[in-house]
C-alpha cells in the first residue's frame, strides 16, 4: 500500500521542489556564510508537503473530470494510474491532498509569525494556487505560468526565511529554476493534449497548437540560461555558475526531437524524459556551483 501512495505522490518528481529550496539554501550560504538548520528542514518538511497536495489534488480532479480515462499513460505524463486502477479510493486521494494542505500552510504559518508579511503573501499564493490548479488555472492556460512563480517564490522564500530579505539575486535565482520546472510541465503536456482538450483544459500547448508549441519550447530553457549569465555579468551569482550550462546538450536534443516527434506518444518519451534530466541537472549544477565557490 506504501508504493501505492509514493505514486500517487509521484514522489519522484518531488526532486524538483528539493533543488528549489536547495537553490535558496546555497545562494543563502554563499553570501552570508550562514544556515538556520532548523528553518531550513522546516522549509524542506512545508515545501515538499504543499508539492505533494498538489500532485493529489491533480489526480483526484483529473479521475473525476474522466481526463485519466483517456490520456495515454507514460513515466512521464497522463497521471499515474492509481484511481483509475482502483488502487486507492478518490475520497482517500482527496483527503491526503487537503492534509498535506493544511500540513504545508501550517509550516509555512509558523513563518508567517516569525519573519512576517514576505511570507504570508508567498504562502497565500501558494495555497490559493495549490487548491485552484487542477479546477482553474490549468483551464486557462496560466500551468506553466504559475508553476514558473511557484518555482521562483519557493527559492525567494527559502533565501528570506534565511538571509530576512528579497534581493535580485534570488529573484534571478528564482527564474532559473521556475523556468526548469514549466518546462518539464510544456512538454509532459505533449502527449495529454487531445484528451485535455476534449475536457476542457487550456495548456500552453492546447492554446497556440502542437505545431507551434514545438517553438515555445525554446523559451524556457533561454529564460533560465539568460538569467544565469545575467547573474554572472552583474556578479550576483559566482563565475562557477555556468557549469549549469553543461546540461544543454540535452535540451538541444529534446528541442529538436520534441519538433520531429510531438504527434507520436511513443517516440516523444526518449525527449520528455531528456527535458525532465536537463531540468534536474540543470538545477542541481546551479546548487553546486554557489557551495563550491564558497570553498574556494
Amino acid at each position: 500500500m506504501l508504493t501505492v501512495w509514493f505514486r500517487v505522490i509521484r514522489i519522484r518528481f518531488l526532486f524538483a521542489s528539493i533543488i528549489a529550496v536547495s537553490v535558496g539554501l546555497a545562494l543563502n550560504w554563499w553570501q552570508n556564510s550562514t544556515i538556520d538548520v532548523f528553518d531550513a528542514f522546516l522549509t524542506f518538511a512545508g515545501v515538499l508537503a504543499l508539492h505533494a497536495s498538489v500532485d493529489l489534488l491533480n489526480d483526484f480532479w483529473d479521475f473525476k473530470r474522466g481526463i485519466d480515462a483517456k490520456t495515454p499513460k507514460t513515466k512521464m505524463s497522463g497521471g499515474t494510474g492509481v484511481l483509475p486502477e482502483g488502487l486507492l479510493k478518490p475520497s482517500s486521494v482527496y483527503r491526503a491532498g487537503i492534509a498535506f494542505l493544511l500540513i504545508g500552510s501550517a509550516i509555512g504559518a509558523y513563518f508567517v509569525i516569525t519573519d512576517g508579511i514576505i511570507i504570508a503573501i508567498i504562502l497565500g499564493f501558494a495555497i490559493l494556487s495549490i487548491y485552484f490548479y487542477s479546477t482553474k488555472i490549468v483551464d486557462s492556460g496560466l500551468g506553466e505560468f504559475f508553476v514558473a512563480v511557484k518555482g521562483a517564490m519557493i527559492i525567494m522564500g527559502t533565501f528570506f526565511i534565511q538571509s530576512g530579505q528579497i534581493t535580485t539575486e534570488s529573484i534571478l535565482a528564482g527564474m532559473v529554476v521556475g523556468s526548469l520546472s514549466s518546462l518539464v510541465l510544456f512538454i509532459a503536456s505533449f502527449p495529454d493534449h487531445d484528451a485535455d482538450k476534449s475536457k476542457g483544459r487550456k495548456t500552453l500547448v492546447i492554446v497556440v497548437g502542437k505545431q507551434n508549441a514545438t517553438k515555445l519550447f525554446w523559451i524556457f530553457p533561454f529564460v533560465s540560461c539568460s538569467a544565469i549569465i545575467v547573474g554572472v555579468s552583474l556578479n550576483l551569482f559566482p563565475l562557477l555558475s555556468l557549469i549549469s550550462f553543461l546540461s544543454i546538450p540535452l535540451v538541444i536534443k529534446s528541442g529538436f526531437g520534441l519538433k520531429k516527434t510531438y504527434d507520436s506518444v511513443e517516440k516523444l518519451i526518449p525527449f520528455m524524459s531528456s527535458t525532465l534530466m536537463f531540468s534536474r541537472i540543470t538545477g542541481v549544477l546551479f546548487v553546486i556551483s554557489f557551495l563550491l565557490d564558497s570553498v574556494v
